[in-house]
Order: C-alpha cells, then structure tokens, then sequence
C-alpha cells in the first residue's frame, strides 16, 4: 500500500484531497490497484491494456447508473491520462457503501436465506437491464464466446502447461462445447464475494451494491451463478437456485460447465495484459 501512495502521491493528493494516508485502503484486483478513500476511488490500471479499457468501463457504468437495478453501482467521476500524456491513467468512481460478507455468517439459516433471496433479486435486476435498450447497446454480445474462448486458451495457454495440466484442461473446455449461446441477461462477469457489498438492517445483511464491472457483458446469467457458488459454496447457491426458480439440470449443468474455467479465464485475460503475477496464479494447478 506504501508503494502505492509514494508512487502516485501528487494524483491521489488532488482526486482525494481531504483524505490522509492512513484513512484509505489499497485492493490489489487483477486488473486495477483501487484506492478506497471516504466517498471516491480511484482505479489505477495495472497495466497498458488495462489503461486502454478504461474509457469502455466508464461509458458502460453511466450506463448502468442509469439504470434501476435495485442496487447502488460505482459511478464515474473523473477520467484522466488516458492519452498516455502527462499523468497516470486513471478512473475515479463514486465509493459504494457496505462490505463484503464473511462465510461464516451464512451458517445461520435465517441470514443464509435473507442473502439468498437478495442475490435472486440482483439476479432478477441483471435480467430485466438485460432488455433495455439503452443497456444492451453498451455492452457486448460476444458470438459463439465459450467455443471461442476455448480455442483460445488451447492457442495461448496450452504451451506453458505441464502434459497434465493440459489434460485437465481439455475436460474443462470439453464441458463448455455444448453450452447455448444465451445474450438475454447482462452478466456481471465476476461476482465474486467481493465485489458484492452489504450493510446492516434489523440484524440482517441488505444488499448494499455491486462492484468490478470489468468483465460485464450480455451473456448467460449460470456465470453469475457459478460465481456465487465459487465464493460461497453449494449451500448458498442452491438456496439461491431454488428461490430463484433456476435448479432445474440444465442451468446446473452450464453452472459447473462454467465455474469449471474459472481459473482458465483469469489465466487468458491475465497472458493478454501481460501479467505474469495473475496469469501464474490462474495456471497454478496446470503446470
């Protein structure tokens, strides 16, 4: 965090000029060093591929912003250096309140429920902004994404797998060849616990906003779906699947389907931007 601070100092000093060293924190996510400050952050790319991405994230989180999801979302702010000239690339976003939750806090059935049924509601508002217009001309709608993706990940990947991991690799992309190509819904790409934020009513989590939106796009809502899961195990995701009306054995097929290459998608998008720390951690049980 230090390193951060030092390094960008005369940029944070005038994006958060109210905000002392100590009173912010610094998240390392794969595509971003965000500074978290009181009210605003700003989201440094970690790389120029990044940087370059930043005009697309913005225009597609004014689109969202307006938007009635059921839920806060970061809003764009300030732009900055994204002509490579003069200072740092940069976005400053709107601070959305909350936290993420804990695990542990689920394994009280009452709060278990009071998520899951908040999750369905997120999913439901994805679904509904998936309609509109406005929305869908934002965002893309990426033909044929899972055949492509994995013949992607056998042109760039393959050759710094071990014979093994390359094994494993195949099984996972084998299950994506028979997934339909589902554009309805806006996807979230990444809904991880992390990016889902939460605050406090009556002694229950509320759904407080959703951030990260780096990889959203107009796709098949089982990726969601796999991320919730991902983070939070098959308790609450099958709470979340039967509320929702979803646990039927196709959506759970194309769940496990996706969840499946999970590591593999961080492990391509990280070998595209050139970041030898993401794409080593998503290759870990490959070589």
């Amino acid at each position: 965090m230090e390193m951060v601070l030092r390094t960008h100092r005369a940029l944070l000093s005038r994006l958060l000029p109210d905000v002392e060293p100590e009173d912010v924190t610094v998240h390392e996510g794969q595509f971003h060093l965000v500074v978290i400050g009181s009210g605003r952050v700003v989201c440094l790319p970690r790389t120029e591929a990044a940087a370059a991405r930043l005009p697309r994230r913005a225009a597609v989180l004014r689109s969202l912003a307006g938007f009635d999801l059921g839920f806060r979302t970061p809003e764009p702010l300030v732009e900055g250096g994204v002509d490579g000239v003069g200072e740092p690339s940069f976005l400053m976003l709107s601070r959305v309140p909350g936290t993420p939750l804990t695990a542990d806090v689920l394994d009280d059935p009452q709060v278990a429920d009071a998520v899951a049924g908040q999750y369905v509601g997120l999913l439901t508002g994805l679904a509904r902004a998936g309609a509109d217009d406005r929305v869908r001309a934002a965002l893309p709608a990426p033909e044929d994404r899972w055949r492509r993706f994995a013949t992607d990940v056998r042109a760039e990947l393959f050759g710094l797998m071990s014979a093994d991991g390359r094994r494993r690799a195949e099984r996972e992309l084998a299950a994506l060849e028979n997934l339909p190509h589902l554009t309805a819904a806006v996807v979230h790409g990444d809904l991880g616990a992390e990016n889902v934020l939460w605050e406090s009513a009556d002694g229950l989590p509320r759904l407080s906003g959703v951030i990260d939106w780096d990889e959203v796009t107009l796709g098949d809502p089982a990726e969601d779906l796999a991320a919730i899961g991902a983070g939070y195990g098959e308790g609450l995701l099958r709470r979340v699947l039967i509320l929702g009306g979803w646990a039927d054995h196709e959506t759970r097929t194309r769940i496990a389907a996706i969840g499946g290459t999970f590591a593999l998608q961080q492990a391509l998008a990280a070998h595209r931007d050139g970041d030898e720390e993401e794409l080593a951690d998503g290759l870990a049980g490959y070589r």
